[in-house]
C-alpha cells in the first residue's frame, strides 16, 4: 500500500512539473521577465520594463550555427530597426556565440532590449520545449501573448512579423472623445468637452498645463476652462451661453504626457460642434 501511494506521489509529481513547462498559451498574461531565473546572463542590461514600456515584446530563442537562425536574425533586427518593439534574444550558447546572433547589436540597440546565454539559457530551451530555434514570444502592450511561433518556415516568419507589424501599429499614446450640446435655448448652460485617456505606460506632464484653445461667435460668452483629471484620463471643458440662432464653435486641446523612460510627448487634438439655441 505504502508502494502504491509513493508510486502516485512520484507520477502527481512528474504531471505537475510536466505541467510547468512548455510555450505559453495566447492569451496568456506575461510580464517582461516571466522566463527564465535570476541566473540568466546578460550581454547588457536585465530587461528593463521603462524601456519596454508601450512597445511589443518580442521573445527571441536561438541557437549558434543553424542556419534557419542565421536568416531569422535579419528580420528581427529588421523589426527592432523599425521601432515600436523590445526585443529580448536567448541565444543557445555562450556569450561569445551570442555576439553571433546578437540583435541589439550594442549601441545601435541600446534600450531596445537585451541578450541572454549561458546554461539558464540551455535549460530555459529545454523547459519551454524549444530544439535549436528560431522561436517567437510576441507580448503586446497589455502584457498578453499575442502570438508563439516555433520553427523557422517561411511562411511561419512571415506571419509573425505581420501580426507584430499589426500590433505597432495599433499602439496609441492616447485617446479622446469630446461632448457637446446639439440644441439649447437661450440662457441656458451649454457645456463643451474633449476627454484625453493615456495609455497606462504614460503619465500627464506637470511641466505643463493641459489648454483648451475655444473659438465661436462673439454672441457666444463663455466661463473660464475647466480641466478634471482621474489617474489616465483628463477632460478640459468650458461652459457657454448664447442668444437665438445656429452656431459653430471649435475646441483644440494641447497637454503634454512623460514616459517611464523619461521621454516626454505632446499632445495635440480637435473637435467642431455644431448647436442650435431656441428661445
Amino acid at each position: 500500500m505504502r508502494r502504491l501511494a509513493l508510486s502516485l506521489l512520484v507520477l502527481v509529481l512528474w504531471a505537475t512539473g510536466a505541467a510547468a513547462q512548455g510555450m505559453p498559451k495566447v492569451g496568456d498574461p506575461m510580464t517582461l521577465t516571466g522566463l527564465g531565473d535570476s541566473k540568466l546572463q546578460w550581454s547588457y542590461n536585465a530587461p528593463n520594463a521603462n524601456d519596454a514600456a508601450g512597445r511589443v515584446v518580442v521573445h527571441w530563442f536561438c541557437t549558434p550555427k543553424v542556419a534557419a537562425c542565421v536568416d531569422d536574425l535579419a528580420r528581427i533586427v529588421t523589426l527592432r530597426e523599425a521601432g515600436g518593439v523590445y526585443i529580448i534574444a536567448y541565444i543557445n550558447g555562450s556569450q561569445r556565440d551570442a555576439k553571433k546572433l546578437d540583435p541589439i547589436r550594442e549601441s545601435e540597440g541600446v534600450g531596445r532590449g537585451t541578450v541572454a546565454s549561458g546554461p539558464s539559457v540551455k535549460k530555459l530551451f529545454k523547459d519551454l520545449g524549444i530544439a535549436k530555434g528560431p522561436a517567437s514570444i510576441v507580448v503586446d502592450v497589455d502584457g498578453k501573448v499575442k502570438l508563439v511561433s516555433t520553427s523557422g518556415d517561411i511562411n511561419e516568419l512571415d506571419s509573425r512579423d505581420e501580426v507584430i507589424k499589426g500590433l505597432v501599429d495599433a499602439v496609441k499614446p492616447y485617446t479622446t472623445t469630446n461632448k457637446a450640446p446639439t440644441k439649447a435655448k437661450v440662457g441656458e448652460k451649454m457645456t463643451f468637452s474633449i476627454t484625453v485617456n493615456l495609455a497606462s505606460w504614460l503619465s500627464y506632464s506637470k511641466k505643463s498645463t493641459p489648454q483648451l484653445t475655444f473659438t465661436a461667435a462673439k454672441e457666444v460668452k463663455c466661463e473660464p476652462q475647466h480641466v478634471t483629471q482621474a489617474d489616465k484620463a483628463m477632460t478640459v471643458s468650458v461652459t457657454c451661453t448664447a442668444p437665438k440662432g445656429s452656431y459653430q464653435a471649435r475646441g483644440d486641446i494641447r497637454f503634454g504626457y512623460d514616459s517611464p523612460n523619461g521621454a516626454t510627448g505632446l499632445g495635440q487634438e480637435g473637435a467642431t460642434w455644431k448647436f442650435d439655441v431656441a428661445p
